[in-house]
């Protein structure tokens, strides 16, 4: 199954078909989850209105863990079984992670000052996060370090997968250490402990994050290819 996307050409196929519903799918879940956050559901009764910054921080942080599990996924399979595009896939991922990452980060910063009084504490959720923020930056360095893109990406693979370590460290730190951050309230073995009024805008923001995730990967991976065979026809030319 993982060798029927290994040919960039039907690859390029089922990508042209997905791109615009990716698109499509993006602006209508985060149209209607920023309405419902924003105009819809009530503030909170201890926080205010300033939870609102919660529908966009809560899925960022989601998708910037998301995004780096994608990231070593796509690592492993570059390096156990040499997928031609798993690589690239990876090589996606980290700017668009990254980004997630850095929005988790400023969001929860403004989050923090009117419920915490400060912009930043060495918490352990925060501090992880933040790890995860230079993690992304890392690889971004490692791969573009060599001149051989093989070697980048094979040094820039073995950086995710021993990074990944921290994605477990940042989804159980609440419980592991003193947080001032709350326990899980969407993801748990009861059920999700927010109202719907205020989960269903939550979850329709992570659908607009999650298929813009999509969307961009699937034209950055596009723009890859493409950038792949110029570099093979000019390599043909100057030694043809």
């Amino acid at each position: 199954m993982i060798q029927r996307f290994a040919n960039p050409n039907r690859f390029m196929r089922l990508s042209a078909a997905l791109v615009p519903w990716m698109a499509g799918a993006t602006v209508i879940f985060g149209a209607a989850g920023l309405y419902l956050g924003l105009f819809q559901a009530p503030a909170d009764y201890q926080q205010g209105e300033s939870v609102r910054i919660m529908y966009v921080h809560v899925p960022a942080a989601w998708m910037a863990l998301f995004c780096y599990s994608c990231m070593a996924a796509a690592s492993a399979t570059g390096l156990i079984w040499k997928h031609p595009l798993a690589d690239l896939a990876a090589r996606s991922t980290a700017p668009i992670g990254a980004c997630f990452t850095f929005l988790a980060l400023i969001t929860g910063s403004l989050w923090g000052k009117p419920m915490w009084g400060t912009w930043w504490v060495w918490d352990a959720r925060l501090t992880s996060v933040l790890v995860l923020f230079f993690l992304y930056l890392g690889y971004m360095a490692l791969v573009n370090a060599f001149d051989d893109r093989a070697r980048g990406a094979k040094a820039a693979a073995v950086l995710a997968l021993v990074g990944f370590v921290n994605v477990p460290i940042i989804k159980f730190s609440v419980e592991w250490w003193n947080s001032l951050h709350q326990p899980a309230s969407v993801l748990k073995l009861g059920g999700p402990s927010i109202h719907p009024s205020m989960l269903a805008p939550l979850l329709l923001m992570a659908l607009a994050f999650t298929t813009y995730y999509f969307w961009v990967l699937l034209v950055r991976l596009r723009a890859e290819i493409i950038s792949g065979k110029i570099r093979a026809i000019r390599l043909r030319q100057v030694h043809g």
